[in-house]
């Protein structure tokens, strides 16, 4: 069933656009990455990337099936650049949803009662947080010469939930199985 609301609809449309080109761009920063000697930062990027998608899926499904014309706030940078720059890229576009975008659709969704949208916006929102610190830190890396120190990223397939080194018992946003988590 579409969502009710057409505020709530907008919404999604323009996270689902936001999301699926946060997925292509994290692909290419990935490539980037390996090209310049950090094959660490690449696989981060794949794993972001799958995560962003997981959220598109998920902002595509509670759409419904309805089309819209949307404007899409992704407030990230276009184009690319060496690594470091690229890593900016991707935290300031993941501070803007943390911060800007996703507490506002996410507010939208409970004040107009929109069950469905409400979970899509907050599964995103939580892994954008760990999304932009992890981001942070291989920059700091990145910056200093180095790789991310961390080699294997897991990704929750529910919610996008994003972790290092090994994937939980349970997924401490949607309660997803360990056995399900994704590795990279």
């Amino acid at each position: 069933m579409a969502v009710k609301n057409a505020m709530t609809s907008d919404f999604l449309h323009s996270a689902y656009g936001g999301e699926s080109m946060a997925h292509m761009r994290y692909l290419y920063w990935g490539q980037v990455a390996v090209k310049e000697g950090f094959p660490n930062i690449g696989t981060l990027f794949e794993a972001t990337a799958y995560a962003e998608s997981v959220h598109a899926n998920n902002h595509f499904r509670e759409i419904g099936g309805e089309t819209a014309d949307a404007t899409v706030t992704a407030g990230a940078v276009f184009g690319n650049g060496k690594t470091v720059h690229n890593l900016q890229g991707a935290i300031n576009g993941e501070l803007h949803e943390v911060e800007q975008m996703y507490p506002v659709y996410l507010n939208t969704a409970k004040f107009q009662d929109e069950s469905g949208a409400q979970r899509s916006f907050h599964y995103a929102l939580e892994a954008e947080k760990i999304h932009a610190e992890l981001f942070a830190q291989a920059q700091a890396a990145a910056k200093a010469g180095k790789d991310f120190e961390h080699s294997t990223v897991y990704v929750c397939p529910i919610c996008g939930h994003t972790i290092v080194d090994e994937a939980p018992d349970k997924c401490p946003v949607c309660g997803a199985k360990k056995e399900m988590y994704k590795e990279f």
